[in-house]
């Protein structure tokens, strides 16, 4: 990436951010302080914690949007097997572990869990649990650790890239290395306190998350990938 585009970038968003009476996209650190304030995978009733843990007072679109529902899934592995959905969670929120791994363990996971539902249920409609493109699995570990983490979206992540100049555009899902690129990004924008202000004013502070989180840095990648 070239700095002097994601220096000029940053200076443009932050003029954005000043021009707003509210942010448009406030809902994504509404869930995050969500799922911070109800995460306990030793709950009694798992399922309903998990329900708690991604609502929202503005919309379902993180989790539902047409006929992309992985919430809807997920709720009925922690139903109908609790112990292993806890395990994958707790394998996937595992940060002494290597990402890339955990990312695909929780998808092997996934397909098993489906797999033996569908066997359970025979009659069942379910063939697919919606979580093959990383949006789902990135929004679980930035509710988890937004100081590590942002939302995820392929087409902003290429946008981004392009815009930023970078040598090697991604051409399929990379998960992993979006990460990077945000923690990258986030250097520059801690480095720029009117942003942090800008948020500060926006962000309702008991609906929203307003601690340090990478999800400015995402913010900051769809704000650019869309100019």
């Amino acid at each position: 990436m070239v700095l002097t585009c994601i220096q000029e970038a940053i200076g443009q968003y932050r003029q954005w951010l000043s021009g707003l009476t509210a942010h448009p996209y406030d809902y994504e650190w509404e869930v995050i302080q969500q799922f911070q304030s109800h995460w306990n995978p030793q709950a009694p009733e798992p399922a309903a914690m998990f329900d708690q843990c991604l609502q929202n007072s503005r919309t379902r679109r993180l989790w539902q949007e047409g006929s992309w529902q992985p919430k809807r899934v997920m709720l009925l592995f922690w139903q109908t097997d609790p112990m292993t959905t806890r395990a994958l969670f707790d394998d996937l929120f595992n940060e002494t572990r290597d990402l890339q791994a955990r990312i695909s363990r929780f998808l092997f996971g996934c397909d098993a869990l489906l797999a033996d539902y569908k066997q359970a249920h025979p009659t069942t409609v379910e063939n697919n649990h919606y979580h093959d493109d990383y949006r789902m699995i990135a929004l679980y570990l930035s509710c988890r650790y937004p100081e590590l983490y942002g939302f995820y979206d392929f087409e902003t992540f290429v946008g981004a890239m392009v815009a930023f100049q970078a040598r090697d555009i991604p051409q399929h899902h990379d998960p992993v290395r979006y990460f990077k690129a945000l923690r990258t990004l986030m250097n520059f924008i801690d480095k720029e306190p009117a942003v942090a202000a800008q948020f500060e004013r926006l962000l309702h502070p008991r609906r929203c998350y307003t601690g340090r989180s990478l999800q400015r840095a995402a913010d900051f990648c769809r704000f650019v990938a869309r100019r």
